[in-house]
């Protein structure tokens, strides 16, 4: 059977050399995908769907957004996001906001926080006090 080949009237090809590498190769050496909506590498991956959503990831985070939907991105700094015409928010070392369009909206950090309703309640606190109003009611601070 070592023979068959050449039984057949072909010598066939051999190659002692191993085949080349891949265009893109992970650390642990297997190689990286890349599709027609995709890639990912040493570096991190990104990816889309035409007219669909679309995202990337790396060492240093991630983003991610539906085409006319929410969208995001979080890293070593922090978090944010939005819904267009919708509640948006970030968050990091810090602090964080958000709110909503028309709606509450809301601030935290090491000096304090504060937060408001439209037409509504608002007030903050902090080292220096606290201070706040409702409307038709009065303020304190």
């Amino acid at each position: 059977m070592a023979f068959a080949p050449a039984a057949f009237g072909s010598t066939g090809a051999f190659s002692l050399n191993p085949p080349p590498p891949p265009p893109c190769a992970n650390a642990d050496g297997s190689p990286c995908f890349i599709g027609s909506n995709g890639v990912a590498g040493p570096g991190g991956a990104a990816g889309a769907v035409p007219g669909g959503p679309g995202g990337a990831a790396g060492p240093e985070g991630a983003t991610g957004v539906i085409p006319g939907g929410p969208g995001g991105t979080a890293g070593p700094d922090g978090a944010s996001g939005a819904i267009p015409g919708g509640p948006g928010g970030a968050a990091g070392p810090e602090g964080a906001t958000g709110s909503i369009p028309g709606g509450p909206a809301g601030t935290a950090g090491p000096d304090g926080v504060s937060g408001s309703i439209p037409g509504g309640p608002s007030g903050s606190a902090g080292p220096g006090g606290v201070q706040g109003c409702i409307p038709g009611v009065g303020c304190i601070g």
